[in-house]
């Protein structure tokens, strides 16, 4: 009975260098993966036909340029809480 719409996003340390930092948004609809934005990769990801469908239009707008800033203003910037936990 109803719909299941989520988005985890996360950081990935793999060093204390602020260079190994991958930031990962993932997006959920009814427990399926159907689109990832990985800052590794630089761009959106489909997973579905809906998926690609919604990443194809985000990595031509301003969808990416927010996501391409959340590996400085979420990642980076909140380095220093994961390092010292």
């Amino acid at each position: 009975d109803g719909y299941f719409y989520q988005i985890v996003s996360e950081c990935l340390y793999s060093s204390k260098d602020l260079q190994g930092i991958e930031f990962i948004d993932s997006y959920v609809f009814n427990q399926a993966e159907y689109v990832r934005f990985n800052s590794t990769v630089g761009k959106f990801v489909g997973y579905t036909e809906h998926g690609v469908y919604n990443a194809e239009a985000w990595n031509k707008g301003p969808e990416l340029a927010q996501e391409l800033g959340e590996l400085e203003r979420f990642c980076k910037h909140n380095a220093a809480n994961h390092y010292s936990a």
